[in-house]
């Protein structure tokens, strides 16, 4: 774990996580550590098939693009779980197919997880990671569900291994 990910921003509790788009191309440097990725289960990577495939350790969402993720719960915990892996110095990469709506949506998340108060999660994330981050409105209202069922954080109630929905 040398080194920081080309990219990434420090949450407001200093923890580092890079957000991108996976149509961008992989920023020079180290390669996480683990990642967390975003997608309608239809773009999932497929063993022997030919879709991407992270060398490292991920996780995989299933959130279609414009939309909120199709199982909450295991979202939630899903990003509080990379959250605790960058808090604990592990390079996260967070990415969907473009790298706003449902990126921001994570990172604003994990803001809240940071310590940031969540009625300007928001617009935290904007001003630090990209200005149109969180793209519609849908997304806003599920941020405000996150908040309210799964914004405790603490180690004991996150036991998952990391890679576990590989």
């Amino acid at each position: 774990m040398s080194g920081q990910l080309t990219g990434a921003i420090a949450l407001p509790d200093g923890t580092m996580v890079r957000g991108r788009g996976r149509r961008e191309p992989l920023p020079p440097g180290p390669l996480p550590d683990y990642g967390l990725y975003l997608a309608s289960r239809r773009r999932f990577p497929r063993p022997h098939g030919n879709r991407w495939h992270p060398a490292w350790p991920a996780d995989w969402i299933d959130w279609p693009d414009f939309r909120t993720p199709r199982d909450g719960g295991m979202a939630a915990a899903t990003i509080c779980h990379a959250y605790l892996l960058a808090r604990r110095g592990q390079r996260v990469e967070v990415a969907c197919g473009g790298g706003t709506g449902r990126t921001g949506t994570v990172l604003a998340c994990m803001a809240v997880l940071a310590g940031h108060p969540a009625a300007d999660a928001v617009d935290w994330t904007r001003r630090h990671y990209r200005p149109r981050a969180v793209e519609t409105p849908g997304q806003r209202r599920w941020i405000r569900w996150f908040v309210a069922h799964h914004s405790d954080h603490s180690e004991t109630q996150i036991s998952r291994d990391p890679g576990e929905n590989q």
